[in-house]
Parts: C-alpha cells; structure tokens; sequence
C-alpha cells in the first residue's frame, strides 16, 4: 500500500521515518524509484511513499514534531489536535516544542481520566505515556513521564516547554487529550495539579528522578482533596545536595493552620490526616561546586476516609524500659513493599504525625492512634538488647526474656520480638525455661504451639544456628558461647492468651568448654528427640556440643541414634561421639567418624552425649540426630529370690525365739547349777597368786543338768535393745561343790574382735575376772568332742558369746 503525507507550511510540522534501533535493515521505504531507509517530510512539502515489506511496523518508527514559538507572536492555545491525518500504522511520537518567555507561563491542561506519573523505565499498561519537559534557556528539564488514567489535571510550567506523546501502532487514539494556556509567570519552575476524588493513592518525583533538582529551583504540588476526606503523605526516597547557601526543605500550606507555611525537613515525619486540600512545595540550595550532590525526592500522597477509630489512643508506656524498640509496621515489612492499590494503614503518634511505620524508643510513653480499616494488616517487631561487662555484677541476676505487657496490650499482632544478648570473652549465656521447658523443633517432633524461639549463635566470623525451640519439652536449660540471638516468633493470634505464662529467662555465666551444652530434664513417659545446630548447614568445623540427660529416678532411658555413621570424612582433625554415665567407674564410650555409631544402649545414670566436629572435606557435614525414651526399671529375679530367702531366714529364726520362750514359760522349775569340785572356784586373785592358766584349767567349762536351762531371762532385764544369744549346757556328772561361780558377764562387746595371739591379756586390774565360755552340745556328738574342741581352739579365753559375733562376721 502506498502513502502519501501533505504538509502545510503554516503548520510547521515536520515528520520522520526511520528505522527502529537495534533492527535490522530488510525493510525499506520507496519513493518513487528511489529506495532508502529513512525518510523526512518537511513543512510544505507532499510526498508519496510505500514499503518493501508487510510489516513495516516491525521496522519502523515515526515522529511527528510541531513547533510553537510563543515568543515573536501568538500562542495558538486551545486543544492541541493529532496533525496530519492518514499516517501510516506504525509506533509514532508527537512532539510539541513551544518556546516562550521565562516572564509568562505556559499551563497544559489535560482532559479525564487525566495522567498518572510514573518510574524512569516503567511501562504504562496500554502503552500510550506523555512526558513534559521544562525549557528555560538553554537548560531542559525533565517534569515527569506520565500515563493515562490518574489524578494529574495540570501542569503549570515557567518557559517553553517540549510535550511529547507515545503511541503503539495500534492505538485507536485520535486526539492529543490535552489543551494549552497562557499564563502569568508562576515565579518557580513548575506547578502540578493532582484532583484525588474518593479513597485513592498517588506517586510522584521531583523534576530529573531519578538524577537531581535543579540547583536552587522551587516547584510545588496542588493537591485538591475533599474536605471530608483525610490525606497523608509519605516521602519513601529522596537525597540531599551539598548546600553552601540556604537549606533544601519542603514547605506545606495546611488547611486550618496557623503556621503556614509549615517546613518540615526531607528526613522528618511528614504530615498526615490533612482534612482538605493542600500545597507541597520543594525548595534546592546552593550547591557545593566541587561536590554538588544530588537533590531528588519520590512521594506518595494517600486519601482515606476518617476512621472510626482514629480518635482512639492507646498508651504504650516504656518509661521504664531500657534499650528496646518497639517497631509497628505493616505485614511483610521491610522486604515486602505494599502495592499502591493496597489499603492503607497508618501508625500515628500524634494527629499530624502519621505513617505507614512508626518506631517507638524506650524511655517514653506514647499516646498512639490508628488510621486503618483493618488492624489484621499491621504488626508488631520489637528488639531488645541486654549486655554484661563485669561478671561480677551481672552474674548474680536473672533476666526475663517475656514480652512486656506495653506491646501484648496492643491490639497488633506480635510479628516478632528479638533479644540481642551481648556478652564479652570468658562470659557466657545461660537460657533457662524452669516450668514450661523447651522442645526442639525437629520433622519427627514438630512445634505446634502460638510461638516459638529461634536461637543463635555469632560471632564476627561465623553464625551457628542452635535450633528452634518452643515451649513444652524437655530441655531445661541451654548454655553458649560468644553474641546470642533469640527471636520470638508468633503464629497467629493464641500468643495473646499465651503469653502470660512465658518463662524464659537468662543469665550470664562464667566460660564453658563447649560451644553449646543443652540440660535435658524430661518427663518419665517423654520421648525426646535431639539434633546438632546448625541443621541445614552443618555442625561448623571444630566445634563441639553436649547434651546432659537427666533420667528420672525408677527410670531406665534408651538411646539411640538415627543413622548409623556421622556421614562424614575428616580433612584435619577428628570428629568423636562421646557418651558416658554419670556414675562412679562408668566406662567411656567413644566413636570415631570412620566407624559405626553406637547401637540402641539403656543407661540407668544420668548421662552425658558430646558430639565433636573436625574440619570435614568439601561437600560433607556432620549432622546427628538422636532420640532417647524412658520405661520403668525391673527388678532382677535374682535379687528377688534373694529377698525372699532373706525374709525366710529371719521368719525361722523368730519361730525359734518364740518356740523356745513358750517352752520355758512352761517349765516352773527353779534352774540349778552344779559345778565340777576339782575345779577352783574361789574369788579369782592377783595373775601371781593364780598358778594356774586358763589353758590348763578348767575353770571356765560348765555343764548343765537340764537341757532347759538358759541364759535369756537375765539379758530380758537388761535394756531391751538387743536380742540375747541362747545355748544349752552339756549335763555333767562331777561331784558338786559349795560355792558355784559367778555368772557370765551380760554386756556383748562387739568392739572386741577375736585374735590369733594365744598370749594371756594384760591385766586391767589387781584382779583378773575370768570370763566364761558355755559349752555347746550338737547333736549326734560325744561329750569327749568338748574336750577336741577346746584342744583346737588352743586359747578358750574368748566367751562363747564373742565367738558366735565372730563367726557371723566371717560368714
């Protein structure tokens, strides 16, 4: 198909064909007979043209420029239309350069749906933008790129101005939708006109974003909000120049004010919950000529509807609280920036001072309000440092890692809560749950509750993940070295109800050997599972990790490991699994990586487990988990029979007692003693006056006429406390003389032991007692086998009493 375009030289329009950048040539443009790859179309001028292919909008673009000089004669103001017709369907560009004097203004008025800034770079959904650029001079000055369908109804410009429209090849567009006036001079570089109707939100930058403001330039933007609304701006980047002279600053005209204008500052809290419209304004400085830096702002301007709630404070008071931040923000912040068409929830301090995040400082009580449709939207991230110097001070007290009641008052969800705990060298962290305790969050015991912790541990050089934890174990108490970091983690809403019974506390301890030691306490039906740090990564080279495992008395725990080798191979050093009882003479049992990891063991004693990591080759890490159940200890039959015959002997040997006391209340004979004549039986004298010893004598050997007879009765009277020994003389058949011996001695002297030493004993006094050793009878031997007896015995000086202990000692 053929075209042809016809210029009017009045108009001043010129128009250019050319080849789309980085496309290839195989496309050209006939005129006449001549073929070229580009083709310009001057004022006055009509020329007829073709393509050599089919597609020339593949290959091709078109600008179409129009100049205006409002300088030596007039403006043609009014609506700017799309000239000339007939054009051939490719992506074409139209261009407006109108130049005017730096004393008058030039407005561009733009019908509905009006324009929308946008990004350098980014795309406007039909792919037909406008971009406005300022002319003062020799000096350009980028306003903004633009896209249809915003709030932007304006835009007020000082000088000349070049106005440019992109349309696709495709567009149905026929009209420019927008107009030129004159006007006086603004006396600043620009004014932008945004018309926000309904709850709405917009962005815009200054002139040049993302390069910098003019130097020493003022700009302002018009905002026209209904009174019944509430706007709120935020300012999300912006950088300052280096000034000489004055100081970069936004001003703001407040409806209801009584300082206009107010200036804020690029870096403070901007206003918020403006009722009605307002005019912003950003003022440039001198800049350094050497280092000028860049000014550059990019801002958003939010329109809400008063919320109920709004007048609602809620007191957050952390007078009393020291090193903490509290941080309420909305939901994935800071990773996550919320989309412009998202609802808008704001944060305010004060009924001016509002913002999508607010941060509070211990040491201040705040009256906060919200701005939000939804508080499901917001949450809360607080962080708290405690630090310890001097381990003589900080030793003796106990830290509450609990959530303060000023944030769970809050009706925000806890997101997270942090505690940084910061201890120097040779001073060590101790965490401590003493009611609740912890449970490790491992596939085979997972978490179920409305929190959890996730702790770990740093230092400048490396980061060892010790695990996650929630409340509900058996872990007691966990020791570490070096910076701990503990976060508090919520998961929905229960943490609420939950979190008056957190018990988590902490203290600074002296230095410990291990990296990390876990105090294991469980219940007696509790079935623990048990894993190294740094899970996902590995244990780090050389660094060792133990476990104390309290097994509850009657219990016996089993443990057991998940895999049957430490899966790794050393590159230096040597990685060892220890375990041993904590039980005197308990043996050690130690594995190597390259060998077999221990079987299934019980232990009956508390114990000890110490995984110890070497430096591993390239791709392998040591990861361990192990498990460890209780059952009730049982009684070893042995040790039953034993027991019961134990019992047996003692029952036998108080039916004797028994029989033996029920035979002799029967007998009511008087007991009568008869003594053999040829023995002396005067008062023992002086160890010189007694002649004759002990050994060839007989003295102290008795006989009994009734086999009745008994001692019991006399140690009856004694204290009670011990049970008499009881025998039985032998009858004897001697004459009887007139004086019958002195009795035996009560007292038994168990301090005595008998003694080899057939040497009389010393005397203790000017006279010697004998003491008397009974006879025994044993059935089935002659009364000569008395006589055999004593012969063996050697010295018969130890009483029959005393000999009996002796023979208890040595069974």
């Amino acid at each position: 198909a053929s075209f042809t375009i016809s210029l009017r030289t009045v108009d001043n329009i010129t128009v250019m064909i050319k080849l789309r950048p980085g496309v290839s040539p195989s496309c050209r443009i006939r005129v006449k007979n001549f073929i070229r790859s580009e083709l310009k179309i001057k004022p006055g001028e009509t020329v007829t043209f073709t393509f050599t292919c089919s597609t020339p909008e593949t290959y091709f673009v078109m600008e179409i420029q129009k100049n205006i000089d409002c300088v030596s004669g007039p403006c043609p103001f009014g609506d700017v239309p799309l000239y000339p017709l007939g054009l051939p369907r490719l992506n074409r560009t139209f261009i407006w350069d109108v130049k005017a004097s730096t004393k008058a203004g030039l407005e561009l008025k733009f019908s509905t749906p009006w324009l929308r800034q946008i990004e350098p770079g980014e795309m406007c959904p039909d792919f037909i933008s406008y971009n406005i650029n300022s002319c003062i001079d020799t000096a350009t000055v980028n306003i903004g790129t633009f896209c249809r369908n915003g709030s932007v109804s304006r835009v007020k410009l000082l000088g000349g101005v070049v106005m440019s429209l992109h349309l696709p090849w495709d567009s149905p567009l026929t009209t420019s939708g927008f107009n030129i006036a004159n006007r006086a001079s603004i006396k600043r570089l620009c004014i932008i006109e945004s018309i926000l109707k309904g709850e709405s939100s917009i962005t815009l930058m200054s002139p040049n974003y993302p390069l910098g403001f003019p130097e020493d330039e003022l700009m302002t933007w018009q905002f026209v909000v209904p009174s019944n609304m509430r706007a709120s701006v935020f300012f999300h980047n912006y950088s300052l120049s280096n000034c000489e002279r004055k100081e970069e600053r936004v001003e703001y005209y407040l409806p209801g004010s009584l300082s206009n204008p107010e200036v804020f500052k690029l870096s403070d809290s901007q206003p918020a919950n403006i009722a009605g419209s307002f005019n912003l304004s950003l003022q440039g400085c001198d800049q350094d000529a050497q280092n000028p830096g860049i000014l550059r702002l990019l801002f958003q301007v939010v329109v809400q509807h008063p919320q109920v709630n709004e007048n609602v404070t809620h007191l957050v008071d952390l007078s009393k609280e020291w090193n903490m931040t509290i941080t309420i923000h909305f939901e994935g912040w800071p990773s996550r920036i919320p989309l412009m068409s998202e609802p808008i929830c704001l944060i305010c301090k004060d009924p001016r001072t509002c913002d999508r995040v607010l941060t509070l400082v211990s040491g201040a009580i705040y009256k906060i309000s919200f701005l939000c449709k939804d508080l499901s939207h917001l949450r809360i991230t607080a962080e708290k440092g405690i630090s310890c110097s001097d381990l003589r001070w900080c030793q003796r007290k106990i830290y509450s890692l609990a959530v303060p009641k000023a944030i769970t008052q809050l009706p925000i969800q806890l997101h997270k809560f942090i505690w940084k705990l910061l201890a120097p060298d040779l001073i060590n962290t101790e965490i401590t749950s003493p009611s609740l305790k912890l449970q490790q969050h491992v596939p085979e015991q997972r978490c179920n509750t409305s929190y959890s912790y996730s702790i770990v541990s740093a230092t400048p050089e490396t980061e060892l993940h010790v695990g996650v934890f929630c409340p509900g174990g058996s872990i007691e108490k966990i020791q570490m070295r070096n910076n701990i970091t503990i976060s508090l983690k919520t998961f929905g809403k229960g943490f609420l109800n939950e979190s008056n019974h957190q018990d988590l506390k902490m203290s600074f301890v002296p230095h410990i050997k291990d990296e990390c030691t876990f105090t294991v306490s469980p219940d007696p039906k509790a079935k623990v599972y048990l894993q190294t740090p740094n899970w996902l990564y590995g244990l780090p080279p050389y660094v060792s990790v133990s476990w104390y495992v309290i097994v509850p008395s009657k219990q016996v725990a089993r443990l057991g490991f998940s895999k049957d080798r430490m899966g790794i191979a050393c590159e230096t050093g040597r990685a060892y699994v220890n375990i041993k009882e904590e039980t005197l003479g308990a043996e050690e049992t130690v594995c190597r990586e390259d060998e077999l990891l221990p079987k299934p063991r019980n232990m009956y004693h508390d114990f000890w487990v110490n995984i110890s990591n070497c430096k591993p080759v390239d791709k392998t890490q040591l990861t361990l988990q192990f498990h460890v159940t209780f059952a009730d200890k049982q009684i070893d039959l042995g040790v039953i029979l034993a027991v019961v015959a134990g019992a047996g002997v003692l029952a036998a040997i108080g039916l004797t007692v028994c029989c033996v006391k029920k035979k002799k209340k029967k007998s009511q004979n008087p007991m009568v003693g008869v003594y053999n004549a040829n023995v002396n039986t005067q008062m023992p004298r002086k160890q010189g006056l007694f002649t004759k010893g002990r050994k060839n004598n007989e003295s102290h050997v008795y006989a009994v006429i009734d086999d009745a007879m008994v001692y019991g009765h006399l140690l009856k009277e004694s204290n009670g406390s011990v049970a008499p020994e009881v025998d039985v003389y032998r009858p004897f058949d001697g004459p009887v003389g007139s004086l019958p011996p002195s009795p035996p001695p009560f007292s038994f002297r168990k301090d005595i032991k008998s003694s080899s030493n057939t040497e009389e004993p010393p005397p203790l006094t000017d006279t010697d007692h004998d003491t008397y050793t009974f006879a025994h009878q044993k059935s089935g031997q002659s009364e000569d086998n008395g006589d055999a007896t004593e012969k063996n015995n050697g010295d018969t000086s130890m009483s029959l009493l005393e000999n009996k202990e002796q023979d208890g000692l040595v069974e």
